[in-house]
């Protein structure tokens, strides 16, 4: 059922593909982005996640309606409440530069919303390859690793000669002119030279966790069966 700005819910998203539907924000009016958080605030309500949300729009929403949300500022996430943590699997988060930070907390936040474990590497760019080989042994221990990197993307392929774990990329539109907002990163991952790595739209973290969650879900549901 739409609500009264057009809205319509896919509420059974999550038992077909075991991720909840989210609000992306951005492009909807102030009026209809607060009407959703007031509307889902309330006890007993399901969680969900906004993404894309940003300061200003929840601070119009009145006071006991922003009570009811964590919300994040970096990262212009906000949900009610977390789902139930997972007994297993885990996905590291590296970061090429703290200039990354929106989008590696967009996906730091996805995943804690989605009860997923994970741990976050910032600032470990391949300028000072010493920082990413020293976090290489932390890195392993995961299951998923997202990488987000603006500029020339290097981590990602770098990341991806380095080890054999599923890997995700998302470029960032952090750089200087020839960057052109994140196209040049997303140029260099698609065309990186480590094989296997799949890459995601720029600026895009929610889409990483996401793809990381699908990866953590079927390896929970095989340990169920075993």
């Amino acid at each position: 059922m739409h609500n009264s700005y057009g809205i319509l819910f896919d509420h059974d998203r999550q038992a077909r593909i075991g991720l909840p539907e989210a609000v992306f924000c951005e492009g909807k009016s102030r009026e209809a982005v607060v009407s959703l958080l007031t509307d889902h605030a309330g006890a007993g309500k399901a969680p969900i996640l906004f993404t894309r949300l940003d300061r200003e729009v929840i601070e119009a929403a009145p006071s006991v309606v922003r009570d009811a949300y964590d919300y994040h500022p970096l990262s212009r996430t906000a949900y009610t409440r977390p789902l139930p943590r997972r007994g297993g699997g885990e996905v590291a988060v590296v970061s090429a530069g703290t200039a990354d930070g929106s989008v590696t907390w967009e996906t730091v936040r996805t995943l804690q919303y989605l009860g997923i474990t994970v741990n976050v590497f910032e600032d470990n760019g391949v300028a000072a390859l010493w920082r990413l080989t020293s976090s290489l042994p932390k890195l392993e221990s995961a299951d998923v690793i997202v990488v987000v990197a603006g500029l020339d993307a290097a981590l990602a392929s770098v990341l991806g000669g380095l080890s054999g774990k599923p890997l995700f990329a998302v470029p960032t539109s952090v750089g200087y002119g020839m960057a052109h907002e994140g196209e040049a990163a997303l140029a260099s991952m698609l065309v990186s030279c480590a094989p296997g790595i799949g890459v995601l739209n720029i600026d895009n973290g929610y889409g990483a966790a996401c793809a990381a969650a699908r990866i953590i879900n079927l390896l929970s549901q095989k340990e169920v069966l075993k």
